[in-house]
C-alpha cells in the first residue's frame, strides 16, 4: 500500500509540473528576416490593380498603402525603362507623396535594424523617407554603389512601444507622377547586446554584429552616415563621413575574419569611428586588418588609422581578387575617452565597371593596454 501512494503522489507531482510547464509564457524569438509579405511576391488580387497601380487602402497583402502604389515585375517597362529586381521577381515603386506602412511587434526598448533593397526609376534626384515613432530617416538613392542598378541599405531605430509603425515615404514631386523609388525587398532585425572580447576595448571589433543580409543575394549593406541616422545599425560604431559604408557577408565577398566586415566604399567620405575607455597617459596598440572583397575592386589602396594623437597610412594593393594584411600601431591616451577612426584616402571602382564605387575592406580591429 506504501509503495502504491508514493506512485500516486509521483503522478500527481508530474501532473502538476507538466501543466504548470504548459502554463509558462513562451519567450519571443528574436526577428530577424522579411516583413511580412517583404519581398512582394504576394500580389494584389487582379481586380486591385490598374495595369500596375494597385487600387484599394489594403489591397497590398500585409501593407497599408497612401497614394499612387505601382506593383512592379522586373524588366523591359514602357517607355524604354528597364528596371532590375535583383532580390526577387515584384517591387513597389512609390509615386509623388505614397507611402506604404506596416505594424510590426517588437520590445520596448530594444534596437532594431531595417535592411531594404531600393533604387530610383527616373533620373530625378529621389530620396527614400523611413519613418518609426520618434524617428524619421532621409536616404538620397541619386548615387549608385551596388552594379545590378540597385542598392541595399539599412537604418536603425528604438523601440518606444510593442507595436511600431514602419513607414516608406517618397516625399518627392515630381512631373511625372509615376516617377519615384522602387522598393523590393524589406527586412528587420533585432539587435543583440554588445559584449567585449577579453582583453579588447573595441565593442564589436569584429563587426560581427550588424543589420540583416539577404541569403539568397547580396550586394553589402549600405550604413548611411551618422547626420541621417543617429542610432547606427553597426551597433558600438559611428559612421561619421558624408557618405555611407557597406557591411558586406562572407558568403558573398572575401572577409578576412568572422563573416562580415566593412568596404569602406567612398574614399575620404567614406569613415568609421568608436570612442573607447582608456586611461590618460597610458600605452595602448591598435591592431586591424585591410583587404580587398574579391569584387574586381582594384588599386592601390590606402587606410589611415587615427587614435589619440598617433596616426599610421596602411598601404594595400588590390588585383580585386580578395586577401588582407595586418597593420598595427602604439598611441598613448590623452583622456578617459579616445576616439578611434578608420577612412579610405583614395577613391575606387571596380575593374570593369567604373560606374560603381568600390574601396578597402577593414576588420578585426583591437586596442590592448601595453603592459
Amino acid at each position: 500500500m506504501a509503495t502504491c501512494a508514493w506512485l500516486l503522489s509521483l503522478c500527481f507531482t508530474l501532473v502538476f509540473c507538466l501543466c504548470n510547464a504548459s502554463r509558462t509564457p513562451p519567450i519571443s524569438p528574436s526577428l530577424d528576416g522579411f516583413l511580412t509579405n517583404g519581398n512582394f511576391e504576394q500580389a494584389p488580387k487582379k481586380e486591385n490593380l490598374n495595369k500596375t497601380v494597385i487600387l484599394g487602402k489594403y489591397s497590398l497583402p500585409g501593407w497599408e498603402i497612401d497614394g499612387t502604389v505601382e506593383f512592379m515585375s522586373g524588366g523591359p517597362q514602357p517607355g524604354g525603362f528597364y528596371f532590375p529586381i535583383p532580390r526577387g521577381a515584384h517591387a513597389v515603386r512609390l509615386g509623388n507623396e505614397a507611402s506604404i506602412s506596416q505594424n510590426v511587434n517588437v520590445k520596448p526598448g530594444f534596437i532594431y535594424s531595417i535592411t531594404f533593397g531600393t533604387t530610383r526609376t527616373c533620373a530625378q534626384d529621389e530620396v527614400l523617407r523611413i519613418s518609426v515613432p520618434a524617428q524619421t530617416t532621409d536616404i538620397s538613392i541619386q548615387t549608385l554603389y551596388s552594379t545590378d542598378g540597385g542598392d541595399t541599405m539599412a537604418i536603425a531605430f528604438k523601440a518606444t512601444a510593442k507595436v511600431v509603425k514602419v513607414t516608406f515615404h517618397n516625399p518627392g514631386v515630381q512631373e511625372d507622377p509615376t516617377c519615384g523609388p522602387l522598393l523590393d525587398a524589406i527586412a528587420i532585425k533585432e539587435m543583440p547586446p554588445l559584449t567585449y572580447t577579453e582583453g579588447n576595448l573595441v565593442k564589436n571589433s569584429g563587426f560581427e554584429t550588424g543589420p540583416h543580409t539577404f541569403k539568397n543575394f547580396s550586394t553589402g549593406v549600405l550604413l548611411p552616415p551618422h547626420k541621417q541616422d543617429t542610432i547606427s545599425p553597426l551597433p558600438g560604431w559611428i559612421i561619421e563621413s558624408l557618405k555611407p559604408v557597406k557591411f558586406i557577408d562572407k558568403k558573398h565577398f572575401s572577409v578576412p575574419s568572422g563573416q562580415f566586415a566593412i568596404e569602406m566604399v567612398a574614399g575620404r567620405e567614406s569613415a568609421i569611428a568608436q570612442v573607447i575607455r582608456t586611461a590618460p597617459n597610458k600605452d595602448y596598440t591598435l591592431t586591424f586588418t585591410v583587404g580587398d572583397a574579391k569584387n574586381d575592386c582594384h588599386g592601390s589602396m590606402m587606410v589611415e588609422a587615427f587614435a589619440g594623437k598617433g596616426t599610421l597610412k596602411v598601404p594595400y594593393v588590390s588585383q580585386g581578387k580578395g586577401g588582407f594584411k595586418t597593420a598595427s600601431f602604439r598611441f598613448q591616451a590623452i583622456s578617459a575617452r579616445t576616439r578611434i577612426t578608420f577612412y579610405s584616402a583614395y577613391y575606387h571602382t571596380k575593374l570593369h565597371d567604373f560606374g560603381h564605387m568600390c574601396g578597402p575592406v577593414l576588420d578585426d580591429v583591437k586596442v590592448l593596454p601595453v603592459s
